[in-house]
């Protein structure tokens, strides 16, 4: 009843307010609650709040707490039993944490729309926005949102990312940094299934950390860990045909799913940089039309991944638009290239990708179908830290990167776009600006009909697929590889790993 899983990339904290990428999301999902969280539809479902109510206005969310959600045992909780109930008092002092600028947690912008928020009593819990956002309880269900107790917080200091008390599924066990981590059941978790039974099934979780993705397959091939959640280069021929099927040898050992992943990948252009062909609309919109997505994924990433022949909001979120995109069409890349070296007099048109080694050969692919049609193409390969950091500070022309949805909403997919969020004070990595489209987006947080906010976002997507700050690559799939005897494992399309119903067969 031990569920095994390997985290390859490592993870440098367990503290919720530090939840900034997926290996830490996986973890903390286990150990903390919020008061809301998503099914795996991305509906927004109870959590410790039991239930809630939004004012007229759309300003006023009230929460009412559960009472029955006990903290994970501590001594210092100096009660008999080791533990307390949650109130609302603690999400206060969570929330106060977020925001703290000595705590400087990379999620505090999850609150930057609140106004205030209070603990009425102990089970009512109010927030009050500083403008409507429709997708605030979505934003909620975020594990930067997780309650934690003020007493083991303040005891621990810093060393809470490595002491973590939570009131998850899961209680912290053991951590041994870069070698092994370990969850152990929680026997006062006050969730049920919906037979009555108390979840979690499981007895506890085990993570490893082997920094080689050829050695984490070799892992599992033997059995000894339960789950894989990546296709690297290394092995994904040895595990799939190239149509993106099982291999034989696997069929009676392994279950292989495929599901849609709010993850666009892409190709991003810094326009504020030096380089005259990025800052070139027809050199852009050249490398959208100059190379063919679905050839791509079918022969180099074994037909996982949706062509991103439409905008850069994915498909399965309202806003995704199958007509605005760009399709296969070399004569149009190579009339914009002439174009381009007509007006400018540059007879050698070059430009610089920065990208990993995992996507190396997607951008050899690009680099050979951008030279038939007159562009040269240079492919840099870097390490994932260093593209993070230079595509931060604006030091990389164009660079490979993924736009993963933190909360299910298509405001999140336009957000990179948005002129008040430059890099390095957010997310516009790209540093493009449009008037029109920064005014539908401002008016985006009023609307609040559904039909009426897609209307206006895919009028926004459209305006970046106009003017090609980006070349979408395609929409991510989420792959996962289980062990035949691992059961209850659900898909969600934020690829998030949730195992509080999840059981082993002998």
């Amino acid at each position: 009843m031990i569920f095994r899983y390997n985290e390859y990339s490592n993870i440098q904290t367990l503290d919720p307010a530090f939840a900034r990428n997926p290996p830490i999301i996986w973890t903390t999902n286990q150990l903390f609650n919020s008061l809301v969280q998503l099914d795996d539809s991305l509906h927004v479902q109870p959590d410790i709040a039991k239930h809630w109510n939004i004012s007229d206005d759309n300003l006023t969310y009230t929460f009412f707490l559960r009472n029955d959600v006990k903290f994970h045992k501590h001594p210092e909780f100096k009660t008999t039993d080791s533990t307390r109930i949650v109130v609302a008092k603690d999400f206060e002092y969570s929330f106060n944490r977020l925001i703290d600028p000595k705590v400087a947690s990379p999620g505090n912008w999850v609150l930057k729309n609140v106004e205030k928020y209070k603990a009425i009593n102990d089970t009512t819990f109010q927030i009050k926005l500083k403008k409507p956002f429709p997708a605030f309880l979505g934003l909620m269900s975020m594990r930067y949102c997780s309650v934690v107790p003020k007493e083991i917080v303040e005891f621990y200091g810093s060393d809470f990312r490595a002491n973590p008390i939570g009131t998850g599924p899961f209680k912290f066990k053991l951590w041994e940094e870069n070698i092994k981590l370990v969850l152990r059941k929680n026997e006062l978790y006050f969730e049920k299934d919906a037979t009555g039974k108390q979840l979690p099934y499981l007895e506890a979780i085990s993570v490893t950390f082997l920094p080689d993705k050829q050695t984490e397959f070799l892992q599992f091939a033997k059995g000894k860990i339960d789950f894989l959640n990546s296709l690297d280069a290394s092995y994904k021929d040895e595990l799939l045909t190239p149509s993106g099927k099982l291999r034989e040898k696997f069929k009676d050992k392994i279950t292989f799913t495929k599901s849609p992943y709010l993850n666009s990948e892409y190709l991003g252009f810094y326009l504020d940089g030096e380089n005259d062909e990025v800052k070139s609309e027809l050199i852009r919109k050249a490398i959208n039309y100059g190379f063919d997505r679905q050839k791509m994924i079918t022969y180099l990433k074994n037909g996982v991944g949706t062509p991103a022949n439409s905008g850069f909001i994915p498909n399965g979120l309202p806003g995704y638009n199958q007509q605005k995109g760009y399709t296969y069409h070399p004569e149009k890349a190579e009339k914009l290239i002439k174009e381009y070296i007509r007006i400018s007099g540059n007879k050698t048109p070059t430009i610089r990708i920065a990208t990993d080694n995992n996507y190396q050969s997607l951008f050899e692919f690009i680099q050979r179908e951008m030279e038939k049609v007159g562009l040269t193409v240079v492919v840099d390969v870097m390490t994932p830290a260093t593209i993070r950091k230079k595509k931060w500070s604006g030091e990389l022309d164009t660079f490979r990167a993924s736009w993963i949805a933190d909360y299910p909403d298509a405001e999140n997919f336009l957000s990179p776009f948005y002129s008040k969020n430059f890099t390095p004070n957010g997310p516009n990595y790209t540093h493009f600006k449009n008037e029109t489209f920064d005014q539908l987006y401002e008016q985006s947080f009023s609307v609040t009909d559904p039909k009426t906010r897609e209307q206006l976002y895919i009028k926004m997507d459209s305006i970046v697929i106009a003017h090609a700050p980006i070349v979408p690559l395609y929409y991510d799939q989420a792959t996962r590889f289980v062990q035949k005897n691992v059961k209850g494992l659900t898909n969600n399309p934020q690829n998030f790993l949730v195992l509080k119903r999840v059981w082993k067969e002998k």
